[in-house]
């Protein structure tokens, strides 16, 4: 567990399935803001003591708020103060270089609150704090929505695991739902009037096509589920009965993170709908800003503007490694055979029925006109 790092922290997933964390140093004294990549230990949940590779920003590009990272794990996009700014990893030997690259639609948009790629990395999508929507397909960056008037200011939003839909929330309690391919919106998701939806996000399993939204009425917050064929509520729950502040759901959908506004946070079994794990004042008392969970561990890194960045390992359940299940495979298989050998050498003498010339006579039985003959008085 680390805290006070960098004013933004991101997960990177290599190709090699190598996982790296991107930092983003906020401007000190007459330094400007600086980007920096270090490799992550699952094991210690630590980072490399020195970073792999680094990239300076400057003063006009503003302090960053987060990041955007593609699937790929090559291209990272910094959200500002002011605008966003793109970056591409290239990688040298194990050495990383951040290289960065102009970002015509979003140079200079003004501050975004939310900023997302599609699932299989094809559209990025941005909120701005000012309401507008912008959906970019990649890596053409051509814009195919341009919506200055999508919400009064951006809360939250997500994209769905086939990339076909958007859900956005706006800070007046509103939720939108988009369709992406057709760049247009689709639905406002139903509520009361004294109700509030705030953070959402889309399950990720594959099997359950939900939508996750933390709803507030009053003094009282819950969990609340969409179905994504109806787009109808069909249940809500309360977790962490507190403000919620930031919401995510593990890349296998089997989890979901709720961070609250007194920096505590749950994990939560999405096939019970129960919490698994509790971290009390993880933050201190401040808000967590945002969470992520690591794609290849169950480790949640959770960030705050007071604290920074946190490394949280989950005591879940272990997940079943892939030799694991070769193993149980290749055992059940050993298993059956010794089995079938023990049963075929112990049972009964159906199995063991005589072979060759060991084969008993076939005993001779008269038919009905011999039985019939050898009764005759003749």
């Amino acid at each position: 567990m680390e805290g006070g790092m960098g004013s933004c922290v991101s997960w990177i997933r290599r190709p090699d399935n190598r996982v790296l964390v991107v930092v983003a140093q906020p401007t000190s004294g007459a330094f400007p803001p600086l980007l920096e990549v270090y490799s992550f230990d699952a094991k210690t949940t630590s980072l490399s003591a020195a970073p792999l590779g680094t990239c300076s920003m400057v003063e006009e590009d503003g302090d960053p708020v987060g990041f955007a990272v593609h699937p790929s794990g090559e291209d990272i996009v910094c959200f500002t103060t002011k605008g966003c700014k793109l970056f591409e990893l290239c990688d040298r030997d194990l050495a990383y270089k951040l290289v960065a690259k102009d970002l015509p639609p979003l140079q200079s948009v003004g501050p975004q609150k939310c900023l997302a790629f599609s699932t299989d990395g094809s559209k990025l999508v941005s909120g701005g704090e000012d309401g507008h929507l912008r959906i970019i397909e990649w890596p053409s960056l051509k814009v195919l929505l341009d919506e200055p008037r999508a919400h009064k200011s951006f809360r939250d939003m997500d994209i769905s695991l086939d990339s076909e839909f958007l859900v956005s929330t706006s800070t007046d309690g509103s939720a939108r739902i988009w369709k992406i391919n057709d760049a247009a919106p689709l639905i406002s998701l139903t509520r009361a009037t004294d109700e509030k939806i705030e953070c959402c996000r889309f399950s990720r399993d594959g099997m359950r096509p939900f939508l996750f939204c933390t709803v507030r009425k009053g003094g009282k917050v819950v969990t609340a589920v969409w179905d994504l064929s109806t787009w109808n509520r069909i249940g809500f729950k309360g977790l962490l009965r507190k403000p919620i502040s930031s919401l995510s759901v593990s890349l296998d959908g089997k989890y979901l993170a709720l961070g609250s506004s007194n920096g505590d946070m749950c994990i939560v079994d999405v096939k019970k709908m129960e919490i698994c794990h509790w971290s009390k004042n993880l933050h201190l008392g401040t808000a967590i800003s945002s969470i992520e969970f690591c794609p290849s561990e169950r480790i949640v890194l959770s960030t705050s503007n007071q604290r920074g960045a946190v490394f949280t390992k989950l005591n879940v359940p272990a997940d079943w490694k892939e030799w694991q299940i070769y193993f149980l495979l290749l055992a059940l298989f050993l298993g059956s055979a010794v089995i079938f050998y023990l049963f075929h050498e112990h049972s009964d003498s159906f199995w063991n029925f005589p072979l060759g010339r060991n084969q008993p006579r076939r005993p001779y039985v008269l038919q009905d006109s011999q039985l019939a003959d050898d009764q005759s008085p003749w």
